[in-house]
């Protein structure tokens, strides 16, 4: 049965387009109000509060920049500048798939992480909506939250790091943990699991907590849920099918053409393909590797002329993970890009 999940996204606040792109209409604009970072606090001034209830009231009203200068606050003010970039980029490309992908065709990204963010969940949500399936929505929460991954073994974990730092502040109660931790008072963790398949059915009762682990070694489900959600988002995007499979390294004399799932996974693969030394260390890594093939072999550049594609998904020193999956709509070897 079909699973409803991830109620933050705002994906239930979206309509779709012909093409079966997400339309944003005044509901969504309001759910960023309702946002921590733009609802003002307690102690907010008259101004920052009045321009909150206007918005409110009518989401899409041109709000000028005397209007923001005049807020009290100036994390406030920076708050509302970063959201109203965004409205206004949303809203003249039509659809969030849009307006996600021209940010990648710019010079530089406009748009501040935390909406690109927004905008990866809401997209990712669609690709997957009607889904039954938890190791495909564990795999999507990689596009739009930071993990942090650890090694034993050979065996790949990757657990949401905004979770754990909160079980480690708060052992995963909130203020009355924080305060307990700040009076040295012992508090019990909680615990995190392994997504498998005894626990699997207990994922989207607890979606909204990011609090399953996913096994991305080569082999796994984790792995190939997350190669199948990758094949969706280039599908939507890029209106290319691929085949992506989980590959435990690369043995490829003829290797062509690699594109890196984050910044680490880049710069480890492009030495590689260069034939340099990569030290173990850095080697470990690169945690997972995938290899892509077009299924329309006329979809590439004449110079892969029907080679795979490696992609890569690296970790960084602090083990801490932030996939970039723009880059499949930019690095891929696409024949109308050329």
């Amino acid at each position: 049965m079909a699973q409803d999940f991830w109620a933050s996204s705002g994906f239930r606040l979206l309509g779709r387009g012909p093409e079966g792109w997400l339309v944003p209409g005044d509901d969504y604009l309001r759910h960023f109000l309702a946002r921590p970072e733009l609802v003002p606090p307690p102690g907010a001034g008259p101004v920052e509060r009045h321009l909150h209830a206007r918005l409110l009231d009518r989401p899409r009203l041109a709000i000028g920049e005397a209007d923001v200068a005049a807020v009290e606050d100036a994390d406030a003010r920076e708050n509302w500048t970063a959201f109203l970039l965004f409205r206004e980029r949303l809203l003249a490309a039509g659809s969030l798939e849009a307006c996600y992908v021209d940010q990648f065709r710019r010079e530089s990204v406009e748009i501040a992480p935390p909406f690109l963010d927004a905008l990866a969940q809401a997209i990712v949500r669609g690709l997957l909506d009607g889904t039954a399936d938890p190791w495909l929505a564990r795999a999507g929460e990689l596009f739009f939250r930071r993990q942090r991954v650890s090694v034993e073994g050979g065996q790949v974990l990757a657990a949401d790091a905004s979770t754990i730092e909160a079980y480690a502040e708060t052992g995963g109660f909130g203020n009355v943990g924080r305060l307990l931790k700040q009076q040295q008072t012992p508090v019990a963790t909680v615990k995190m699991d392994v997504l498998n398949a005894e626990n699997a059915p207990f994922y989207f009762l607890r979606d909204e907590l990011f609090s399953f682990l996913l096994d991305l070694s080569p082999g796994r489900e984790g792995a190939r849920a997350l190669a199948a959600v990758l094949e969706r988002w280039v599908a939507h995007l890029a209106g290319v099918r691929v085949a992506i499979e989980p590959v435990p390294r690369i043995d490829d004399d003829r290797w062509r053409w690699h594109a890196g799932l984050d910044v680490e996974s880049t710069a480890i693969l492009n030495a590689l393909y260069r034939g340099e030394a990569v030290p173990d260390e850095t080697r470990a890594r690169l945690a997972t590797l995938f290899r892509l093939t077009f299924d329309d072999a006329a979809d590439a550049r004449a110079e892969v002329a029907g080679r795979p594609v490696y992609l890569g998904l690296a970790f960084r020193e602090d083990h801490t993970l932030k996939m970039k999956p723009q880059n499949l709509l930019v690095n891929l070897p696409l024949a109308r890009a050329s």
